[in-house]
């Protein structure tokens, strides 16, 4: 196991613990196709369309970014 492995590893633990309620050995058990449900959208639920505003918010973020 390597740093890079080990540092995603506790911080995604982490994160299902306080998140689902697991344990540890229920996270360590889980396959990684049952960690990734975890974080993915409901089913059922339609993605949300990017609005206008968030789209103009967007493009002012990006330019005062590139104009640095």
């Amino acid at each position: 196991m390597n740093a890079r492995f080990a540092e995603g590893a506790l911080r995604l633990s982490g994160l299902v613990m306080r998140m689902q309620g697991w344990s540890p050995e229920a996270f360590w058990q889980a396959t990684p196709a049952e960690l990734a449900a975890l974080f993915a959208p409901a089913a059922d639920a339609p993605p949300t369309p990017l609005t206008r505003t968030d789209l103009t918010r967007l493009m002012e973020s990006d330019h005062d970014r590139q104009s640095d």
